[in-house]
C-alpha cells in the first residue's frame, strides 16, 4: 500500500498548499499587494481589493434580482449599527459621479428611537439622536429620525396588505433602465447647454445649504409623555425576553411601513447581515416560524403588498463588515439593544446567536451553509395558483399567511381543544343577530370585549404570534390600531358567517351560469 507522503504515487510535482494557520505573502486577486485581511481559509484581500470585493457584492446583489426600477424611492432603515451603517455608505458610493456602474434609485433614510424600551432616560436619548442626525445630515438624504413611541399614533391601514399593480412601471425592468439613461442622457446636454460656472455655482449653493440646514426632517421632536408611559407600560406586561424581542420588530416593521408608505417610498432596504441571517433563520424554526422562512431571510419580503422589504447586506459576514468599517472609516453608533449585556440563556434569540458564533470560530463555514439552505425555500403567492383562494387570511401581526389550520390530529389541534377546555364557560347570549346594534347582542354590531382576553386576538394570529401574545399578562397597553383592527375582522368574520348560507360557492356560480334564463 503506497502512501503520498512516501512518494510512492508520484505526486512529487503537486504544488504544497500552505498550512491552515499560516498568512499568505500576497494578495489573491491582484498577485501584488500585501494581505491585511483573510476572509476564508486562504482568501487573503489587499486593502484596495478588499474594497472593489465589498462594493461588487453589493452591486451584484441589487442587479442579479432587478427589483429596483430606475427612479424609485428607497428607505434605507439605518439603526446606528455596522451592518446598516455600511449599506448607507455603499449606496453614497453608489450614487457618486465616480462610480462605474451607478445606481439610479433616489435613497431615503429612516432611523427609528427605541430607547423607552431599552430603559434609556431623556438625556441618553436626546444625546443619541443628536450623533444620529449629525450622521445622516453628513450623507446629504432626506431623512426621517422617529420614536418607537409613534406606533400609538399609527392608523389600522398599516396592518393591511395593499395590492401592488404589475404595471406602475410601465413595462420590463431593461425598457425602464433604457429609458432613464436616455432621460439622462437629454438632462445632460441640456445642462452642457448652459454656463457651466451657473451650474457649478447653483450646486455648490445648494450643497452649502443642504449641509448647514439639512432636509426636513419629521418626528425629531421628543415624544409626548403619556406614549413614552404607554410604550414602558406594554413592555412591562410582557414576561420573557424572547417575547419583548418579537414584540419589538413587529413595532418597528409596523412604523417604518407606516413612514415609507406616507412618504412615497416603494421599497425598504434593512441593514441584516448573513450572520444576523443566520441566526434570525434558526431562532424562527424554534419559535414556530418555520412557514415563513423565505420572507423572514430571503432576499425579498413582499408580504406588505405595495413596499417590498429587501436585504442586500446578506451575503456579507458580520466579520467583512467590521472589517471594511474599520478600513474606511464609516461611522457607526452604538445603542443599547434589549439583549445588551445580557447571559446566553436570557432568549432564544441570544441562545441561538451564542450557539452560531462559537461554532463559526470553529467552522467558518457555518454561516454561509445556514444562508444557502435558507436560499433554497421559496413562497407561493396566492395569485400563483389558479385555483387556490382570492383572499389569504393574514396575520395580524406579522401580516404572514395564518398557518393554524388545525388538522385532524395534529398537535396544534389538541393544542387548541386543551385550551378551550380549560376557559371558563360563557354565559348564554340572549342576542338574535344583527339589529340595530346593541351591546349586549352578536355579530357584526357586538361591542368590543372588556376587559380583552386573548383568546378574542389568537384566532387572529399565527402559531408563532400567539405565543408571543400568550406571554402578555395583558393586552390592554396594546395600541389602539391593533385592537380597532382586530375588531373589525371579528365583526367581519361574523357578518360573513351570518349571511354565509346565502352566498353562492364558487362551483356553484359556474353551474348557475350555463343556466339557462327564465
Amino acid at each position: 500500500m503506497c502512501e503520498a507522503e512516501e512518494g510512492g504515487c508520484g505526486n512529487e510535482t503537486q504544488p504544497k498548499r500552505a498550512p491552515r494557520g499560516s498568512c499568505p505573502s500576497k494578495c489573491m486577486k491582484c498577485k501584488e499587494g500585501s494581505p491585511v485581511l483573510i476572509i476564508r481559509v486562504g482568501d487573503a484581500f489587499c486593502k484596495s481589493c478588499f474594497k472593489d470585493y465589498f462594493v461588487h457584492k453589493f452591486r451584484a446583489m441589487l442587479g442579479k434580482n432587478r427589483c429596483i426600477y430606475p427612479g424609485e424611492k428607497v428607505l434605507l432603515a439605518f439603526s446606528g449599527g455596522p451592518a446598516s451603517s455600511s449599506m448607507v455608505r455603499q449606496v453614497q458610493e453608489g450614487l457618486s459621479r465616480e462610480a462605474a456602474k451607478k445606481l439610479r434609485f433616489k435613497p431615503g433614510i429612516i432611523y427609528v428611537d427605541e430607547g423607552a424600551v431599552c430603559r434609556q432616560s431623556p438625556g441618553k436619548r436626546e444625546e443619541i439622536r443628536s450623533q444620529m442626525e449629525m450622521i445622516l445630515q453628513a450623507t446629504g438624504f432626506p431623512y426621517h429620525l422617529v420614536c418607537l413611541e409613534e406606533v400609538f399614533d399609527l392608523p389600522g391601514s398599516v396592518l393591511h396588505s395593499i395590492p401592488h399593480s404589475a404595471t406602475d412601471h410601465g413595462g420590463s425592468y431593461k425598457e425602464a433602465v433604457d429609458g432613464f439613461i436616455r432621460w439622462q442622457q437629454h438632462e445632460k446636454t441640456a445642462g452642457d447647454s448652459a454656463s457651466s460656472l451657473e451650474n457649478q455655482l447653483a450646486r455648490l449653493s445648494v450643497h452649502r445649504s443642504s449641509q448647514q440646514e439639512g432636509p426636513p426632517v419629521p418626528g425629531t421632536r421628543p415624544p409626548p409623555v403619556a406614549h413614552t408611559e404607554a410604550l414602558t407600560k406594554l413592555f412591562g406586561a410582557v414576561k420573557t425576553l424572547t417575547a419583548k424581542e418579537e414584540l419589538l420588530q413587529t413595532l418597528r416593521n409596523h412604523l417604518i411601513l407606516h413612514v415609507a408608505r406616507t412618504s412615497g417610498y416603494s421599497k425598504v432596504m434593512m441593514g441584516d447581515s448573513g450572520t444576523r441571517v443566520a441566526v434570525k433563520l434558526l431562532t424562527n424554526l424554534c419559535l414556530g416560524r418555520g412557514a415563513f422562512l423565505a420572507a423572514d431571510t430571503g432576499f425579498s419580503d413582499s408580504r406588505h403588498g405595495d413596499v417590498l422589504f429587501l436585504r442586500p447586506m446578506r451575503e456579507y459576514t458580520a466579520k467583512e463588515i467590521a472589517f471594511y468599517n474599520c478600513f474606511f472609516e464609516v461611522p457607526t453608533v452604538f445603542t443599547p439593544a434589549l439583549d445588551t449585556k445580557t447571559p446566553d440563556r436570557a432568549s432564544i434569540h441570544r441562545l441561538i446567536e451564542s450557539f452560531l458564533y462559537r461554532l463559526q470560530c470553529d467552522f467558518p463555514s457555518t454561516t454561509s451553509t445556514v444562508c444557502r439552505t435558507g436560499e433554497k425555500l421559496c413562497v407561493t403567492s396566492p395569485e400563483a395558483d389558479p385555483g387556490g383562494p382570492t383572499e389569504t387570511p393574514q396575520c395580524l401581526f406579522c401580516l404572514c399567511a395564518l398557518d393554524t389550520n388545525a388538522v385532524d390530529g395534529s398537535s396544534l389541534q389538541s393544542t387548541v381543544l386543551s385550551e378551550q377546555l380549560c376557559q371558563k364557560p360563557l354565559p348564554p347570549s340572549t342576542g338574535n343577530g344583527c339589529c340595530g346594534g346593541a351591546s349586549n347582542q352578536t355579530g357584526c354590531c357586538r361591542a368590543p370585549l372588556a376587559p380583552r382576553d386573548s383568546s378574542q386576538l389568537l384566532p387572529l394570529l399565527c402559531y408563532s404570534c400567539r405565543l408571543t401574545i400568550k406571554d402578555m399578562s395583558s393586552l390592554e397597553p396594546l395600541p389602539a390600531y391593533i385592537h380597532l383592527e382586530a375588531e373589525r375582522r371579528r365583526c367581519r368574520a361574523a357578518m360573513k358567517q351570518e349571511i354565509q348560507e346565502f352566498l353562492l360557492e364558487e362551483e356553484d356560480s359556474d353551474a348557475a351560469e350555463g343556466l339557462p334564463l327564465s
